[in-house]
């Protein structure tokens, strides 16, 4: 990457911009939260020495020291219990896991103790921890790297589950999710760890939490999605206005809590909705999306819910892996079943 001066902020400090995929965003928010408050330690395996798995932290501990920069053994459960005693004494731990697959022996922690300890202490204790891990398929990984059971942590009251979807949204939200006193999954899409770049000012200015992303307006389909599904949604959306379809597509970005507002001021002015995700179909994150808007916005569908995900089965190794993941064409096939319906 190559950095460049830009203008003053507000405060006086000189900008640093430069062209980042999403990996080398989250690397420099990292050091940007360790540079500005001591109480940040990053911990996870070997996320120091060898700057983790995909080198989202590559060069931070020797840049900050082992001591704000651990290497944890290969134990999630360790981990995740260690940011959770971290968290509760005064410091931001920012845990790894490397990849999604293998955080379900931490899932004890995170229901038990760091989604709890609020309510537990009455607000004598807050948990302000963030837990990383790469999430999603297409990148030809071996079983257990390629989950996206992003809607089972959503279920977990207490807990926030962002997901981003481009480099600047990856600065912008892991910065918040920091700052964030309560405890955070940050599920970062592997799949376009590297796909984009994008301009982005290292600022230290966090994005909003909670709160879904208009990518472009439209007035005929809203589209939905999140993380690495974006990129065929947006293509799916450029296809369509070959048709004539204009789709405004919507990042939910904050998947818990959902800003479903949002979604509904959308959907009363196209009418139409179909959401996107490569999780499984059932019980899927779109399957409450779809609930709610049946619930609050009903009267302002003219055709039925569409849901364009991932089927009912194990991710498949790699020669079936883009059988598994949405593609254009099913999403531009979903956007024409709902123009059916006038």
């Amino acid at each position: 990457m190559r950095w460049h001066r830009n203008a003053m902020n507000a405060s006086g400090n000189i900008l640093m911009t430069a062209e980042l995929t999403l990996l080398e965003a989250v690397n420099t928010a990292l050091a940007r939260a360790l540079e500005d408050d001591e109480d940040v330690v990053l911990l996870g395996e070997d996320i120091g020495v060898n700057g983790g798995v995909f080198r989202a932290t590559a060069g931070l501990q020797q840049r900050f020291g082992s001591q704000r920069v651990v290497d944890a053994p290969l134990a999630e459960g360790l981990i995740v219990g260690m940011a959770v005693g971290m968290a509760a004494q005064g410091l931001k731990p920012v845990a790894e896991i490397q990849f999604m697959g293998f955080i379900y022996p931490a899932i004890d922690q995170f229901i038990n103790h760091a989604a709890r300890l609020r309510t537990r202490t009455r607000g004598r204790l807050s948990c302000p921890m963030v837990v990383r891990a790469p999430f999603g398929g297409g990148i030809r990984a071996p079983e257990h790297h390629s989950e996206s059971t992003e809607s089972m942590f959503a279920h977990i009251p207490g807990l926030r589950v962002v997901i981003p979807s481009s480099p600047e949204r990856a600065y912008g939200l892991l910065l918040a999710a920091i700052h964030d006193p309560d405890p955070v999954l940050f599920l970062e899409p592997k799949r376009i760890y590297r796909l984009i770049r994008q301009q982005v000012d290292d600022d230290g200015d966090p994005l909003p939490l909670d709160v879904c992303f208009t990518l472009r307006e439209g007035s005929d389909v809203t589209l939905v999605s999140w993380g690495a599904m974006l990129h065929e949604t947006q293509l799916a959306a450029d296809r369509m206005r070959d048709e004539n379809i204009s789709c405004e597509v919507i990042d939910v970005a904050t998947v818990k809590p959902l800003d479903i507002a949002t979604i509904l001021e959308s959907v009363a002015r196209t009418g139409r909705c179909v959401i996107v995700h490569e999780a499984a179909r059932t019980a899927g994150f779109g399957a409450e999306i779809a609930a709610q808007l049946a619930e609050h916005g009903l009267l302002s569908l003219f055709a039925p819910i569409r849901r364009v995900t991932g089927p009912d089965t194990v991710m498949p190794l790699l020669k079936l892996e883009d059988r598994y993941l949405p593609s254009v064409a099913r999403i531009c096939h979903a956007i024409r079943q709902t123009m059916e319906f006038s």
